[in-house]
């Protein structure tokens, strides 16, 4: 597929470390568009030499996207305009899903040549659960901001992943295991590329071997999810009934205390009529 490709928005995936990684379709349709949006034009030209693709390229980033986007989508009405990232899947943690949006609203045919990402291959490297996952991208780098970040999804029975820099490495993993506790952990780090590397344990342990020696490259950390709680004891349902029943009926009170403490409804119920 070597051929001039139809007008429209391709967007199309990148090696994330090995240039090898490139898909052979891929690569056709950066020889096939017109034009190629770019994160960073001396990134791109790498790859595009690398390939031996020479195209005209056009900077698309988050500090150009408001001014940059109606010129390309002026242009995708006649022209084939490829959208890439400097390295992975476009649109995971960048700007490109408006752009997605608007051609899609303006009727531009979209297609997409799928591959590398980094959150999904660091869950194949990590070794925990990858039946339910939540990618959060960057955090935010204060402390407040962070922990609320944090906070919002500590509950879910879900692994965690998120994209972090080496001098942030060590505080955000401290701010990790205070705030969601002991949970087994991966860093990730420069997928795909010769120097890759996997560390696993503990969050607390993670915290303490980059406290003092943060890495270098591109970083993905995975967080499992948090392990099986222990049911409640008797005197905690108890306690728990005898405050809901000095506002509710036994039965509301029961109903309450069962989908708060996680007990069937029925047990909470029989508990509720025997202090009544």
């Amino acid at each position: 597929m070597n051929a001039k490709l139809t007008p429209g928005l391709y967007i199309v995936a990148t090696p994330i470390g090995n240039l090898s990684d490139m898909s052979p379709r891929a690569a056709d349709m950066l020889r096939g568009a017109d034009v190629i949006a770019v994160e960073d034009s001396r990134v791109t030209a790498k790859l595009l030499a690398y390939l031996g693709i020479k195209r005209p390229m056009i900077p698309y980033h988050e500090h150009n996207a408001e001014r940059v986007r109606p010129e390309l989508l002026a242009r995708m009405r006649g022209e084939a305009v490829a959208l890439v990232s400097d390295a992975g899947t476009p649109l995971i943690s960048d700007p490109g899903y408006k752009l997605v949006r608007e051609a899609r609203a303006a009727g531009i045919p979209v297609t997409t040549a799928p591959g590398p990402s980094a959150a999904i291959a660091a869950l194949t490297l990590a070794g925990l659960p990858t039946d339910r996952f939540l990618f959060l991208g960057f955090l935010p780098s204060k402390a407040a901001a962070r922990e609320a970040a944090l906070r919002e999804v500590a509950g879910l029975r879900a692994t965690l992943v998120l994209y972090e820099s080496g001098p942030r490495l060590g505080a955000m993993l401290a701010a990790l295991d205070q705030t969601l506790g002991a949970r087994e952990a991966a860093v990730v780090r420069e997928i795909s590329k010769k120097f890759e590397e996997i560390a696993t344990g503990t969050l607390a342990e993670l915290a303490g071997r980059y406290r003092d020696a943060p890495p270098k490259g591109e970083i993905v950390i995975v967080v499992g999810p948090p392990g099986e709680q222990a049911p409640p004891e008797e005197e905690e349902i108890d306690a728990a009934l005898r405050e809901a029943m000095t506002r509710l009926s036994a039965s509301r009170a029961a109903a309450e205390v069962a989908e708060a403490l996680g007990v069937p409804k029925r047990r909470a119920y029989e508990r509720a009529l025997a202090l009544k």
